[in-house]
């Protein structure tokens, strides 16, 4: 038995890492104008960040359609694959999960299962992460499953935002209340658990920092832990550093923030993804 995984862009896994360990990508698209992009195939993360503040329009972005799942699924059965186990951003995020569930419905050369990771960008990254490595021992989409929805409650993504214009511009904030909170300096910081988000309001980048810190130590020990940033590795690197007494032993990764979520939340959030022990 053979199982393999998918996922989409979103998940914030390094991409070596998918390469070695045989995932799935299915890139969502983002359209700036009259220029459309394939996530991480047209466009880097690191030139997208470049270009967010000058593009003539706010970017919006859309999911694969189900036969682009559809062809990826009879793509990995045609490899020999038994089942597949297709795991994106949550529901409350996007429709990626029910549009591989119509595809996964209409599939015939392979079982799949679809799962909601209830999570975003590294925190489905991790959950994907354990999927391929069960799946490498020979473990059974069950048993599989059974693993991630444990993973899935003890999962926490934070990330502090630097500025409420991009989430103004998409739509994600009344325009004069976000300006208000620009001029005295609000930064939110949103956080997400077993698939229910929230927001936290603090004053100043410094405190966004403090509060960063403080739920790092809270939510510790790690079984999985990420640094997360849109156009900021020194914050990133400078919260990592901050708490290396936390993770000693423990891989971590340092990731850029999808352009999905970066059209959204704009350049200079930091944050983490964690799943405790």
């Amino acid at each position: 038995m053979t199982v393999r995984i998918i996922t989409d862009s979103t998940c914030d896994l390094p991409e070596e890492y998918v390469s070695e360990n045989g995932i799935r990508v299915l890139p969502l698209y983002i359209q700036a104008g009259d220029e459309q992009y394939l996530d991480g195939i047209d466009i880097t993360r690191e030139e997208f960040y470049r270009k967010l503040p000058t593009f003539s329009q706010h970017p919006t972005t859309a999911v694969p359609s189900p036969l682009k799942f559809h062809t990826m699924y009879d793509a990995l059965a045609e490899e020999g694959a038994s089942e597949i186990i297709s795991i994106h951003i949550s529901s409350s995020l996007s429709a990626i999960s029910n549009v591989a569930r119509i595809a996964a419905a209409e599939t015939t050369s392979v079982p799949v299962t679809v799962l909601d990771s209830r999570s975003l960008s590294m925190g489905t990254g991790f959950l994907v992460q354990t999927a391929a490595e069960l799946a490498k021992t020979g473990r059974t989409v069950k048993e599989i499953l059974k693993t991630l929805e444990s993973q899935i409650k003890r999962t926490h993504v934070w990330a502090a935002l630097d500025t409420l214009t991009y989430l103004r511009r998409s739509g994600r904030m009344n325009p004069f209340l976000s300006t208000i909170g620009e001029l005295i300096q609000i930064k939110p910081i949103l956080k997400m658990n077993d698939g229910i988000s929230g927001v936290e309001r603090v004053r100043t980048h410094k405190h966004a920092f403090t509060r960063l810190l403080h739920m790092l130590h809270t939510l510790s020990p790690f079984e999985k832990l990420a640094f997360l940033h849109s156009n900021a590795l020194d914050q990133a690197e400078a919260l990592k550093n901050e708490v290396r007494d936390l993770y000693a032993g423990l891989e971590t990764w340092i990731g850029i923030v999808n352009p999905v979520l970066g059209s959204h939340l704009g350049p200079g959030v930091v944050g983490f993804a964690c799943v405790k022990k």
